[in-house]
């Protein structure tokens, strides 16, 4: 693999992104949201940082994951419907250079878009306490981390689906990720047999976004554990790493000729 082409696709697939105007306009969504969490707070007696911190989070998720689906659905199709991809294929680009160089572009951008949003939010608690918050910090360091698996799951559905299935399902794999840990409650009220070792299957493959989720523990000023901060971000790199060589593979078999 040459770096160089991943960094070239990177880099074009992050200026086509900050210049794409959905963007734009959930970014600026999202700070409105932020600030209006500050006008909530003031209007809030005796929970103002608590509100702040939890209406900040839930634009800064709600906002990142629909860049991150809107985005990595059209990454792939855009380039299908330009027929700009039948251009990249003929070039000395190997295919896995398209696949990881659109994904790391994006993952800059998202990491652009998040830094800005959390420092806002940042702000917006030293305001009120005169100091920032670590828990929120962690609690948005993996948020980005979650981004990128949903990034990953878009990048495959779009590989070989249409956009409109490649958006229900990347959306229906999140909701599924944050629910995940039921499986294993009801496979634990299933009698013996396929049933619970099916379901605990299912819950293995599919993506636990619970891990990634630190919201309440920066709501309330909880401390979290350092290695509970690096387990969930080594869980999100594997993962990551496995969505995107399947939608290599996946990549690899379409013909575009």
């Amino acid at each position: 693999m040459r770096l160089g082409g991943v960094r070239a696709i990177a880099l074009n697939t992050f200026r086509e992104a900050i210049r794409d105007k959905i963007l734009y306009l959930l970014v600026v969504f999202g700070l409105v949201l932020i600030g209006a969490a500050r006008i909530i707070s003031w209007l809030t007696v005796g929970a103002q940082i608590k509100i702040i911190v939890d209406v900040g989070l839930a634009a800064i998720t709600i906002f990142g994951v629909l860049v991150a689906v809107f985005i990595g659905i059209s990454l792939v199709q855009r380039e299908i419907e330009r027929r700009t991809i039948y251009t990249v294929v003929t070039k000395p680009i190997h295919r896995h250079e398209f696949i990881l160089g659109k994904f790391a572009g994006l993952a800059l951008t998202l990491l652009v878009m998040l830094f800005v949003m959390s420092a806002l939010l940042q702000v917006a608690v030293f305001l009120k306490t005169g100091h920032a918050s670590l828990p929120v910090l962690r609690a948005c360091f993996l948020i980005y981390f979650e981004l990128l698996v949903i990034v990953s799951i878009a990048i495959l559905f779009s590989s070989f689906s249409t956009p409109i299935l490649s958006f229900l399902l990347t959306l229906m794999l999140y909701v599924i990720g944050h629910l995940s840990y039921s499986l294993l409650d009801l496979a634990k009220h299933l009698p013996a047999g396929a049933g619970p070792f099916v379901l605990k299957v299912v819950y293995y493959v599919l993506p636990n976004l619970e891990n990634f989720n630190l919201k309440a523990a920066a709501v309330h000023g909880l401390p979290v554990p350092t290695g509970f901060v690096l387990t969930s971000i080594e869980y999100g790199l594997v993962y990551v790493a496995a969505i995107l060589t399947l939608s290599v593979i996946v990549f690899r078999t379409r013909d575009f000729t």
